[in-house]
């Protein structure tokens, strides 16, 4: 059975509008949650060391979620979180 991450939640963390630089924490269904960065250069992701990896049970740091980054991030709407939370100034 292949792993089929699915978004519960999103929140957008932190934002820099002048340097286009985004984080956006999301939860996943297995009760797992990752970390989004968004920016000029592309997407990265991070999991948040919460629960072990849903993909190789491992308890620390590991680049299982690199594979699925597309998958995250396409259910994931920056701009509808950019349009909720307004800028502070």
């Amino acid at each position: 059975m292949s792993y089929r991450p699915l978004v519960t939640n999103v929140k957008l963390a932190e934002r820099n509008d002048s340097t286009q630089l985004y984080q956006v924490v999301v939860k996943l269904k297995d009760g797992g949650e990752c970390r989004l960065f968004y920016g000029p250069e592309g997407t990265k992701i991070n999991r948040l060391q919460t629960t072990p990896c849903p993909v190789c049970r491992r308890d620390y740091y590991c680049n299982c979620m690199d594979k699925f980054i597309e998958e995250i991030s396409s259910q994931v709407d920056l701009e509808e979180l950019k349009a909720a939370e307004p800028a502070a100034k």
